[in-house]
C-alpha cells in the first residue's frame, strides 16, 4: 500500500516523511483503546506501559543498544540538547575536580545546525568558554581524520552524524572511532538520517551518544529517541514527574511512541522497506531522468559516498528556486537543502563547508526518498520529471528541439540581489542584455539559441564586480547569436558595449540611440553632485522611437540606490525621464522588481492581502477582477488548476512583471480590480506591494497562493 497522496511525488523525505498506515493505526489504536496514563497503576495505565516498553524493546534490539538507555524524546533537536547539556555538565564537574580535560567541543562542519546552535548555547549558559570548533570537510563532504587527530587530544566532546541530510555523504564512523580510541573525549553521533538506510549496532561501538527522530522515518512528528551508553554521563535536561526512570520527565506521548514502535517492526520485517539494491537502482533512474530534464546537470555528492536514497544536484544557469517552483507545478516536491535552512534563503552552508563554487551552492537542490519507496511510485516520478524538463525546453530554460513561447518587452533574471535585464523585441528577433553575470550567462546563451535571437548589444552600466569579463564571456557563448560580429560592430562599441546605429528627435534635439526593433535605447553618463562625493554612473534609456516621447524604462545600474536621500544626486536623471518612467536597477535587495522618481505610496502587505478561504467572496464582490498568475513560463505550461466560472485569467511572469507594470500604469483600464497570485504567495505578495508604492491602488494578492487555494 503506497504512503503517499497519488496526486503528490514527494521526493523531500530527508525533511519529513508520510506516517505509514501501519504507523498511523497503531497511534490511533493508543488513542482510541489503551489512551491510559503509563504513570497511573490500573490496568488502562499498565497497557499503555505496556505498549511502551514494547516499543523500546523493539528499536533496542534493532539499533543494539540493550546494554544502554533508549530514552523516548519530542525529536532530534531534545535529544542533541540533552546529551550536549548532559556531556557539557560532566566536564565540568570532572574540570571542578581537578582532572585534567579536553576543553574543545569539535563538531563536523556540515552537521545540522542544531549541534553547534547547541554547544554554543550551553557552553554561554554553563559559563564554560571551551572552544566551539569546525572539523573542516573536503570537497566530498567527508571529515578531515588529520584535522580530527591533531585536536583530539584536547577534545572534550566529538559530535558527528552517520549520514548528512542534505548531500546523504556518509560519516565513516569506524575511522573516527579508531582515532578516538585513547581519548577521553564524549562523542555524539546524530543518527537521524542514518535510520532505516544503513546498519546500526550501537553497543558494537563507543558512541556515547545518538539520536533518532521519527518523523524522518515514517511516524509522526514529536516523537524520537535518545541512546546513552551505558558509562556516558547523563543529566535529564527536563525534570518533574520523574517519568523514563526519572531520565525525562512529562508524560510520554504513547501515540508516537507507538507508532513509531511500529515502524521499528516493520524495519525487520523484510517487506514493509525495500533492500539496498532496490535503493540503489530508483536513485540511478531518477537521477537518470534528472540528467535527462536537466542537461548539465552536476552531481554535488559522488553517488559511492552517500545514502541510496538522497541525492544532491546543482544546474547551471538555474537557480533552486526555479527548479523547486518547476517542480512544484508539476506536484514533485523536492528542496533546496534542510528544511530548517529554507526559509533563510540562503546559499547550503553544508555545501560552502565542501568549499563548492557559490553558484552551486545558491543553487544546490536535494530529491531524497524514503526507504518505503515502491518501483511505481519511482516511475511516477521520472515521468513528470521528464515532463518538467519538456516544460523547460518549451520556455527555453534548457536547449532541446520543442518549439518555444516567444519573448517580448522587458525580461529580468536575478542571481540573489543582482540583476541581468534582457531587452527583446520579438518582431524583429533581436535583443540587447544589460549587465551579464556570469552565473546566468549559459542560461541567456542557450535562451538566444533556443528563441533564434540575436543579440545586438551586451551593455554595461559597470553596477557588478568584472563587468567586462562578464560581457566578453557572454559573447563567447552567444558566438553566432551575438550579431554584432555580423555587421563589425565591435570596433564601433565603446567601453559600456554601446554603439549608435539611429538617430531621433527629442525635444527638438537630435540623440544618437541604438535600434532595436521599433525600440531605442539611448546612453547616458549621469554626474552626481551634492552631499556626497561626485559620481559618474551608466544609465540607459528604452523607449519607443517616436519624437518627444519620454522613455518607459531607464536602467540605471545602481544611481538610485547610491543616491538615496541625495535628491541632487538624481536631478540630472530628471532632466531625462518622466514619472511614468520604470526604473530598473542593477541590485534589487529589498525586491522592489521595478520603481519610479516619484515619492513611493506606501504600502501595507496585511491590508492588500486575500487569505485564500475569502477568495470566491472576493471575487463575488469584485466580478471584473482580472487575476494575475505571475508564475514562470515553465510552470504555467505544467500548472492545471480551476478559478470560478467567468474569471479572467491573465499570465505576467514576475520576471516579465516590468511590461505589465508599464501597462497598467499607463493604460486606459488602471482602475480595474488586480488580484495576483504565485504558488506560495510570496512573489505575488512582490508584485502587489510594487505596484501599490507605484501608486495603483486597486491591486491585491491571493495569501498562500496555489499552494493554499487549491488545497
Amino acid at each position: 500500500m503506497s504512503t503517499y497522496s497519488s496526486r503528490v511525488i514527494y521526493l523531500d523525505s530527508n525533511a519529513t516523511t508520510p506516517v505509514m498506515p501501519l504507523a498511523l493505526e497503531a497511534a490511533r489504536a493508543v488513542m482510541e483503546d489503551d489512551y491510559g496514563n503509563p504513570s497511573s497503576v490500573h490496568s488502562s495505565g499498565l497497557q499503555a506501559k505496556a505498549v511502551m516498553e514494547n516499543a523500546r524493546k523493539t528499536a533496542c534490539e534493532l539499533l543494539g543498544c540493550s546494554d544502554g538507555k533508549l530514552l523516548f524524546v519530542s525529536g532530534a533537536t531534545e535529544g542533541i540538547q540533552t546529551a550536549v547539556f548532559s556531556a557539557l555538565l560532566a566536564l565540568r564537574d570532572r574540570k571542578a575536580r581537578g582532572e585534567d580535560i579536553g576543553t574543545d567541543l569539535l563538531y563536523g562542519a556540515t552537521e545540522h545546525k542544531a549541534v553547534p546552535e547547541s554547544l554554543h548555547h550551553w557552553n554561554t549558559v554553563l559559563n564554560l568558554n571551551f572552544r566551539v570548533i569546525a572539523i573542516p570537510v573536503d570537497s566530498v563532504g567527508r571529515h578531515d581524520l588529520t584535522f580530527l587527530e591533531q585536536h583530539i587530544k584536547t577534545a572534550g566532546l566529538v559530535c558527528t552524524m552517520a549520514a548528512n541530510n542534505e548531500t546523504g555523504v556518509i560519516t565513516k564512523l569506524d575511522e573516527i572511532e579508531k582515532l578516538l580510541k585513547d581519548s577521553a573525549a564524549y562523542w555524539m553521533v546524530d543518527g537521524v538520517q542514518a535510520l532505516g538506510k544503513l546498519p546500526l549496532k550501537l553497543n558494537q561501538h563507543r558512541i556515547d551518544y545518538s539520536l533518532f527522530s521519527g518523523h524522518k522515518l515514517y511516524a509522526p512528528k514529536g516523537i524520537g529517541m535518545l541512546y546513552v551508553h551505558k558509562d556516558a554521563p547523563f543529566t535529564p535536561l527536563l525534570a518533574g514527574g520523574g517519568q523514563e526512570g526519572s531520565l525525562r520527565s512529562g508524560t510520554e506521548n504513547v501515540s508516537g511512541i507507538a507508532a513509531l514502535g511500529a515502524v521499528m517492526q516493520a524495519l525487520s520485517d523484510g517487506v514493509t522497506f525495500r533492500d539496498h539494491a532496490s535503493l540503489h537502482r530508483f536513485r540511478l533512474q531518477l537521477l537518470e531522468a534528472m540528467k535527462e530534464a536537466f542537461p548539465g546537470l552536476i552531481l554535488n555528492a559522488p553517488l559511492e559516498d552517500t545514502l541510496p536514497t538522497t541525492l544532491n544536484f546543482s544546474v547551471p544557469g538555474l537557480t533552486s528556486k526555479e527548479i523547486l517552483d518547476l517542480f512544484d507545478a508539476a506536484d514533485v516536491r523536492v528542496s533546496a537543502g534542510s528544511a530548517c535552512s529554507a526559509a533563510k534563503a540562503q546559499p547550503s552552508f553544508v555545501l560552502q563547508a565542501m568549499s563548492l563554487p557559490e553558484w552551486q551552492a545558491a543553487s544546490a537542490v536535494r530529491v531524497s526518498f524514503g526507504p518505503a519507496t515502491t518501483q511505481e511510485y519511482i516511475d511516477e516520478a521520472c515521468k513528470r520529471v521528464r515532463v518538467c524538463g519538456e516544460a523547460l525546453r518549451k520556455t527555453c530554460m534548457v536547449t532541446g528541439d520543442i518549439e518555444p513561447l516567444p519573448a517580448d518587452g522587458v525580461i529580468q533574471l536575478s542571481f540573489g540581489s543582482a540583476c541581468t535585464w534582457i531587452i527583446a523585441d520579438a518582431e524583429s528577433k533581436q535583443c540587447c542584455v544589460i549587465d551579464p553575470l556570469p552565473e546566468l550567462n549559459e542560461r541567456i546563451a542557450k535562451y538566444m539559441r533556443c528563441q533564434h535571437y540575436k543579440v545586438k548589444a551586451i551593455l554595461s552600466t559597470a553596477s557588478h564586480d568584472h563587468q567586462v569579463g562578464h560581457s566578453a564571456q557572454l559573447r563567447s557563448l552567444l558566438g553566432e547569436y551575438f550579431a554584432a560580429d555580423e555587421a563589425n560592430m565591435l570596433r564601433s562599441q565603446d567601453a559600456f558595449g554601446f554603439f549608435s546605429d539611429l538617430e531621433l528627435t527629442r525635444n527638438n534635439q537630435v540623440i544618437k540611440a541604438l535600434s532595436l526593433g521599433r525600440q531605442y535605447v539611448q546612453q547616458l553618463h549621469i554626474r552626481t553632485e551634492g552631499n556626497q562625493a561626485s559620481q559618474t554612473f551608466t544609465v540607459y534609456l528604452v523607449g519607443t522611437g517616436a519624437s518627444n516621447s519620454n522613455p518607459d524604462f531607464a536602467f540605471c545600474g545602481d544611481l538610485v540606490i547610491a543616491c538615496q536621500g541625495n535628491i541632487e544626486g538624481v536631478r540630472n536623471l530628471r532632466d531625462y525621464i518622466s514619472d511614468q518612467t520604470l526604473i530598473c536597477s542593477a541590485h534589487d535587495p529589498e525586491k522592489l522588481l521595478v520603481s519610479r522618481m516619484q515619492p513611493a505610496e506606501p504600502c501595507c502587505l496585511e491590508e492588500v492581502t486575500i487569505p485564500s478561504h475569502e477568495l470566491e467572496t472576493f471575487l463575488h464582490d469584485h466580478p471584473n477582477t482580472v487575476m494575475i498568475d505571475v508564475r514562470e513560463p515553465y510552470e504555467q505550461q505544467l500548472s492545471h488548476f480551476d478559478v470560478p466560472p467567468g474569471t479572467r485569467v491573465v499570465h505576467v511572469p514576475l520576471s516579465r512583471l516590468a511590461n505589465g507594470v508599464k501597462q497598467w500604469l499607463q493604460g486606459s483600464q488602471n482602475d480595474e480590480t488586480l488580484l495576483f497570485f504565485c504558488r506560495t504567495g510570496g512573489r505575488s505578495s512582490q508584485a502587489v506591494q510594487c505596484l501599490r508604492r507605484l501608486g495603483y491602488q486597486n491591486a491585491w494578492h491571493v495569501a498562500g497562493g496555489l499552494a493554499l487555494w487549491q488545497h
